[in-house]
């Protein structure tokens, strides 16, 4: 690429990477032109500067805002550090906020013991009752940024873009709301950092957009690691409510003496008891109708009068002591008034520490519902993986128009410094979890780790699968041994890369979970040089996999695939890119299971992984060390 193009666009650095010229030329394109785009981009090709620098060129120019979102803090530094060196190397003022969860920018001592949507509600209550020093410091009355607001303003300018870290440093020095900062920063800013949920949850953009007064359709939207954008919106749309959450809110009531309250919410907990009598062991879901609920309920009492009711106890409640779990049982039953299409509404019952664990779900399987919109108002949308394949399937679950561009391409790191195998040997299908096969897979991992020169990842469906099979693998690993735990801390899971890291030379074995700590997101530039991904992470077949296989069936004709098998691949992608983390890295990936042979999973593998599918794997790995060796 030209010089004087690379500084039209503002890119970051002197040169561009193989690839990354076509892809930055695109994507400047594509946002000029009001289009948006899907990018498949491997590790290597370095997809935030060359979407986020011709973003911010357009968005300069037309006085446009860019929203780039990942849901990693990791992500936050790159793009940060991408649009210091954009200022640096082009002495060009613009200015950025970064922004991550509400709650976990708070100063405040109580924060951090909140669920998200009862800190919400606090943070509400403390603004409208200037009980917030941080809020009062930063806003006046007329909500105008106070003088020692406005001097960070001015710092974040001059000295920024200042990263998450460092504008929380910044206010608690001086005593300001860090959220409300960023949305001060934020009003005036060229760019903004942040989670997918600050445009994909309707009430958090809404929330948002009216502090920084931006319109969607001067918004160019970046979404970073955008395989994961249509669980996420899943997740954001679904809601559930237990009898455990229940019980809790009537202890709260009774305690703070809501009578009324009270009574309704035995009346609620009462319903779900009589829908969830016919489950047991052998059934422990079915699908229920909104009617089946709210019947039960409107039979006592009219429903709008329950939610009613239930709010003001909880906002009274919260008053005293923070959060409230009646508050959440009213959110609860305003989401089951939903619509029907595109959800499923499911009662469920399972064992939890002793006691039945009862859950009613309003559950969301189309993420377009939310997406669509956004794609079709933004000025333009690019969503950018490296395992955003095929990109045509989160063209359709997403909802972009048919003129949307499509892109993949191909691995820019040397082919020789990567072997990629299929070991059709095993399976972890679930017809044949037995001790003799856990023991088959055993015996070829441990064969595989103990040839390899250095440090291996396995990555297992499951914790329950991971801990079978270690039982086996333990006394055949002759390297020293890391196993992941479930819900690991931000210290726990860094502490334990670290200790990994220390075994570079001698070499050791990560045993981790597909969707668990390490599956994605973490970086070991020159530690792994193997990486196994020992069985197919496909999800449990429960109901609303069913449903959600079914919907997309009826919407695309490609249920089985959209919702059951390209999930589990993209799982297994991410695995395998742990491994090779850049072009002087070089190491084997192996996908062990006969399933990722078959033609109905084998075809959406990327083309330029050129797999060998083989049982003589033991020779191969030591011809392709030996070589680099030599």
């Amino acid at each position: 690429m030209e010089k004087d193009m690379l500084d039209e666009v503002y890119f970051p650095h002197e040169n561009a990477r193989e690839h990354q010229d076509a892809l930055v030329m695109e994507a400047y394109s594509a946002i000029k032109e009001r289009k948006s785009m899907l990018v498949h981009a491997p590790t290597g090709i370095g997809k935030t500067a060359s979407v986020l620098a011709p973003a911010l060129s357009v968005a300069m120019k037309k006085g446009l805002t860019v929203f780039f979102l990942t849901s990693r803090h990791t992500q936050h530094k790159i793009a940060i550090d991408t649009l210091k060196q954009i200022k640096k190397r082009h002495g060009i003022k613009f200015s950025v906020a970064d922004i991550i969860g509400k709650k976990w920018m708070c100063l405040q001592p109580a924060a951090n013991i909140m669920n998200s949507a009862d800190f919400a509600d606090y943070c509400k209550s403390l603004r409208e009752e200037s009980k917030c020093e941080f809020y009062t410091n930063t806003r006046k009355k007329s909500r105008a940024a106070t003088v020692s607001a406005e001097k960070v303003l001015m710092e974040s300018k001059e000295l920024g873009p200042y990263d998450i870290g460092t504008l929380k440093d910044e206010c608690e020095k001086q005593k300001l709301c860090p959220y409300e900062m960023a949305a001060i920063i934020g009003k005036d800013a060229h760019v903004i950092v942040a989670d997918y949920y600050y445009i994909f949850s309707p009430s958090v953009r809404d929330s948002l957009f009216s502090r920084i007064e931006k319109k969607l359709e001067e918004c160019i939207i970046i979404v970073d690691e955008a395989h994961n954008l249509p669980s996420r919106i899943r997740d954001l749309m679904t809601a559930k409510l237990s009898n455990n959450i229940l019980e809790r809110a009537l202890k709260e009531a009774k305690k703070f003496k809501f009578s009324e309250a009270a009574e309704m919410l035995i009346s609620i907990k009462g319903a779900i008891d009589d829908l969830s009598r016919d489950l047991s062991i052998d059934k422990e879901e079915k699908l229920i109708d909104k009617e089946d609920f709210t019947g039960l309920l409107k039979k006592d009492m009219d429903y709008g009068q329950i939610v009613s009711e239930l709010e003001d106890a909880g906002d009274d409640i919260r008053e005293a002591q923070k959060h409230s779990y009646t508050g959440s049982v009213a959110k609860f039953l305003q989401a089951w008034l939903g619509q029907d299409e595109g959800f499923a509404r499911i009662i469920s019952k399972r064992g939890y520490m002793g006691r039945d664990l009862v859950t009613v779900s309003y559950r969301c399987l189309d993420p377009s519902m939310v997406s669509r919109d956004i794609i079709k108002k933004s000025h333009s949308t690019i969503m950018m993986s490296g395992t955003l394949n095929p990109t045509f399937m989160y063209k359709d679950i997403l909802g972009f128009e048919h003129d949307a561009i499509e892109r993949e391409l191909e691995n820019p790191f040397p082919e020789n410094n990567r072997l990629n195998i299929i070991i059709p040997e095993t399976t972890t299908k679930f017809t044949r979890r037995n001790k003799e096969e856990f023991g088959k897979i055993a015996d070829i991992c441990s064969n595989i780790v103990n040839r390899i020169p250095g440090c291996t990842a396995i990555f297992f469906p499951s914790y329950l699968l991971r801990d079978s099979i270690y039982n086996f693998f333990n006394g055949k690993c002759k390297k020293t041994m890391f196993l992941e735990k479930p819900r690991m801390t931000k210290e726990e899971k860094e502490g334990m890369i670290e200790r990994f890291k220390g075994y570079k030379k001698h070499g050791a074995v990560l045993l981790g979970v597909a969707s668990g700590s390490f599956g994605e997101g973490i970086d070991m530039p020159g530690v792994l040089k193997c990486v196994i991904v020992a069985g197919l992470p496909l999800q449990k077949p429960d109901l609303e996999t069913k449903e959600l296989i079914d919907y997309y069936e009826k919407k695309f004709g490609k249920g089985f695939d959209y919702g059951y098998v390209i999930p589990a691949l993209t799982k297994s992608l991410q695995n395998a890119g742990r491994c090779i983390r850049s072009e002087k890295d070089h190491g084997i990936i192996i996908f062990l299971d006969e399933r990722f042979a078959w033609q109905n999973y084998y075809k959406f593998f990327p083309k330029d992984m050129d797999f060998k599918i083989s049982r003589v794997y033991e020779s191969r790995i030591e011809d392709f060390f030996s070589q680099k060796a030599s």
